[in-house]
């Protein structure tokens, strides 16, 4: 089961995708990789799960652009970066490697810690086409000013699966958030972005889950992403904290698509947050759409004339959703 292992159609599926063996079928090449036992000297013919490598660097270094092979994350240990790692090459997917499907809590955990380097902007930057990333936990615990993300999207059709986005570090700085989203097309199935620990936010700083920003990544804009059943976990600090912030008005392509998005403020938080969604206008050139949001802790989902359509139990009210306390 090593770098040459082939993988089958047939098995037991989870999630609507087929696997073999506890790993995603359809793959022509899987490397192991297990950072607290493993061997950067292993040969790429002798690699297995027995045999892994200890970093994801080096079974990056040996996939195939575009030839739909995979690194599966062993989760004993977590697999710590001193820089950040850049996917680049296309039809790659990374998952780890338990039997588990959680949406937050996963056993295979990418870590990177400070640093002070201003490129390392998040802990993962992906710019390859056809891109899955399933079944981890993505860390950002770096306190240099331009590492703002947990992780930069900026591919095509990229596919996230049961991921968890923790951003622990630069909690009330402007423009920061779990997940910088400039990706064409990509999209999130059970996922979490942030936790109900870290107090965020503060006046006049959209501290933000999700960040849509146009062209934060050059060239690069959120058009036709979606989100489905995901988490999205603030503790505010202050009304103006947000779960999805965009800075202009043209920052969906389109259209952005979230279908039963839970937006939870911690009871626990300073403030009541304003607008759960907020841009720097009416977006002009896509439509934001919620279907079946939950919301609590928030006054309204989004804020108000800026072309964000809520479809609930009452369609046309921004509140729509927003969970009620039972009254005696």
């Amino acid at each position: 089961m090593g770098g040459n292992y082939s993988f089958g159609s047939a098995g037991p599926r989870y999630k609507g995708m087929p696997m073999m063996g506890g790993l995603p079928s359809g793959l022509t090449k899987v490397y192991f990789v297990d950072y607290g036992n493993g061997s950067d000297g292993v040969g790429e013919k002798s690699n297995s799960v027995d045999r892994p490598f200890k970093t994801i660097d080096k079974a990056l270094g040996l996939i195939t652009t575009n030839k739909n092979e995979g690194i599966a994350l062993m989760g004993s240990s977590t697999h710590t970066l001193t820089e950040m790692l850049t996917v680049s090459k296309s039809r790659t997917h990374i998952f780890g490697y338990d039997p588990g499907g959680r949406s937050f809590g996963q056993n295979a955990k990418v870590s990177l810690g400070v640093t002070g380097v201003a490129t390392n902007i998040a802990t993962i930057l992906n710019t390859g086409t056809r891109n899955s990333f399933s079944n981890i936990k993505v860390i950002n615990s770096d306190t240099v000013a331009q590492g703002l993300y947990a992780f930069a999207e900026g591919g095509e059709y990229t596919v996230f699966d049961s991921v968890e986005f923790y951003k622990d570090s630069l909690l009330t700085t402007a423009a920061a958030g779990e997940v910088l989203c400039n990706g064409d097309s990509a999209q999130f199935y059970n996922c979490t972005f942030g936790d109900l620990v870290n107090a965020r936010g503060g006046s006049s700083k959209p501290r933000a889950n999700v960040i849509l920003t146009r062209e934060t990544i050059t060239g690069k804009v959120a058009r036709d992403c979606e989100f489905h059943d995901c988490k999205f976990l603030q503790k505010a600090l202050h009304a103006d904290t947000n779960f999805v912030y965009g800075s202009g008005t043209t920052d969906v392509e389109r259209r952005l698509l979230m279908v039963n998005p839970i937006f939870w403020n911690c009871v626990l938080a300073s403030a009541t947050i304003a607008d759960g969604i907020t841009f720097g206008g009416a977006v002009t050139t896509g439509d934001v759409l919620l279907v079946n949001p939950t919301g609590i802790n928030v006054t309204a989902f989004a804020e108000a004339s800026q072309n964000v359509y809520v479809t609930g139990a009452v369609p046309t009210a921004a509140t729509t959703g927003i969970a009620v306390e039972v009254a005696a």
